[in-house]
């Protein structure tokens, strides 16, 4: 089937009547069949995918379709569907069925996407690589032999093998930004309270955030206009809608520089040369680059698995093994939940759960998880100072392309490090925007992000057009 750049080519095939929603799942079915040795897909949503598929195409001829008819989705495993499973790729899920839909998919549903199935993802979100689901890893559509990043590589490899038109992954430390990056593909962080995380699986949830992976700017601002907004099951959710913007109008555009980040010892020098030339584009199309000093980047990492660790701790202490999920039966209920536990949740997710619960711990609290929430506060502080004289920062995604598929799962800090470039969005709840630069080895790309004022994804989403439109 036909490799469609955004909605807008789809829904202008769909009212010459060159193809039909029908024919598009009928289509991407067959992609996933064809292409489910990448290990995409968990779940393909076959029969209420082409039933939906129907009913929009009769909508569409009566006029009365709504703003996303004609995109298929597919949903990272983490977000929950009603009358469907989610897991967030661990065994401690096993067979669970959500009694509701996250908040997102609602929104989605009622603007007429089709949903056509669930994606592999680390497990509990945590990992860089897809590489600790219980379903086995994912397969990076570029190069089989390599990962597709992570947590949302199920997502990103989705979109990027046309499997669907676009996914919903989540990011708590660069899980929508990483992959995108890995598999050339545009993929937006948005703020902080601009989406509601009702029916998200929770792995650290002052950082979490629902965000859309896509080819196109087009299709990120379609989908993010439907599902951002207040939502009443979610108080930390406290934007109204997506902001319109006209910033983008200005010719000239101040990017901030992170020196310490396009310097940065363990960087690829094929990374590096890529940011330089867009450095160089821009300036040659009249925009503002302004070098910038980020002392704090050596301390971003420590700071982010600290606080996320800690956040995963008391989040995951939900799974018991009594409520629902795996259950290892024992005599006593002590035993239950230990052997459940022990047993349900993979190795990354407990050494997590374990670092957590020893920076909680009445002698570890003041000395990890109080100082590396004043090192974030220096952190929020640092970024709004540079945003308040500059439209964007801009800095490389990762370091790296992407690596070969148990390369990193040795070290733990190693596959750490591949973080250091996006937690900084995340630790301070700005909005971060992941786009493509040049192709450097193997068929990848090196990816360029930039990071704006809370609630600018319109301007940011408008300016990266731009710049790949020059």
């Amino acid at each position: 089937m036909k490799n469609y750049v955004s909605l807008l080519e789809i829904q202008e095939d769909l009212k010459q009547k060159k193809t039909s929603c029908k024919e598009l799942v009928l289509g991407y079915l067959e992609n996933i069949s064809k292409k489910c040795d990448l290990n995409a897909f968990i779940d393909v949503y076959k029969d209420e995918a082409l039933k939906r598929a129907i009913e929009i195409d009769e909508k569409f001829q009566s006029l009365t379709a709504g703003p996303l008819a004609g995109m298929v989705i597919a949903i990272k495993d983490n977000i929950c569907y009603k009358n469907h499973k989610s897991s967030a790729g661990s065994k401690i899920l096993t067979n669970f069925t959500s009694t509701f839909s996250a908040t997102v998919i609602e929104r989605l549903i009622q603007a007429d996407a089709i949903i056509i199935g669930r994606l592999n993802c680390d497990e509990f979100a945590m990992g860089s690589s897809t590489e600790t689901s219980i379903y086995g890893p994912t397969r990076n559509p570029i190069n089989k032999n390599y990962v597709p990043g992570g947590s949302s590589g199920g997502s990103a490899a989705a979109v990027s093998a046309n499997l669907c038109q676009v996914s919903l992954g989540t990011d708590t430390g660069g899980s929508v930004r990483q992959p995108s990056a890995f598999c050339g593909l545009i993929g937006l962080k948005p703020t902080y309270g601009l989406v509601s995380r009702h029916g998200l699986i929770a792995y650290a949830s002052s950082f979490d955030q629902i965000g859309p992976i896509a080819k196109s700017t087009y299709d990120i601002l379609a989908v993010m206009e439907i599902i951002a907004g207040k939502d009443d099951f979610d108080s930390t959710c406290v934007a109204e809608k997506l902001t319109k913007s006209t910033s983008t109008d200005e010719k000239q555009v101040t990017f901030a520089v992170v020196k310490e980040a396009l310097n940065f010892p363990g960087i690829n020098t094929r990374v590096q040369s890529e940011m330089n030339r867009l450095i160089e584009k821009l300036k040659s199309k009249g925009h503002l680059i302004k070098y910038v000093n980020l002392p704090l980047l050596d301390y971003l990492v420590p700071t982010y698995y600290i606080l996320t660790t800690a956040e995963a701790s008391s989040n995951l202490s939900r799974y018991d093994g009594i409520k629902y999920g795996y259950q290892n039966k024992q005599n006593n209920i002590d035993d239950l939940i230990s052997y459940t536990r022990s047993q349900g949740f993979g190795k990354e997710v407990k050494r997590r759960i374990m670092l957590g619960t020893y920076v909680l711990s009445a002698g570890y609290y003041d000395a990890y998880y109080t100082k590396a929430q004043k090192i974030r506060r220096l952190i929020q502080e640092e970024i709004i100072k540079i945003l308040k004289y500059n439209n964007f920062i801009l800095l490389p995604t990762t370091p790296n392309p992407p690596f070969k598929l148990g390369e990193k799962n040795s070290t733990a800090t190693q596959m750490y490090n591949e973080d250091i470039f996006t937690v900084s969005a995340n630790l301070t709840g700005h909005p971060a925007l992941s786009f493509p630069l040049g192709n450097i080895s193997n068929g990848f790309f090196a990816s360029a992000q930039i990071i704006g004022d809370y609630f600018n994804e319109t301007s940011m989403l408008n300016t990266v057009a731009k710049i790949n439109s020059e």
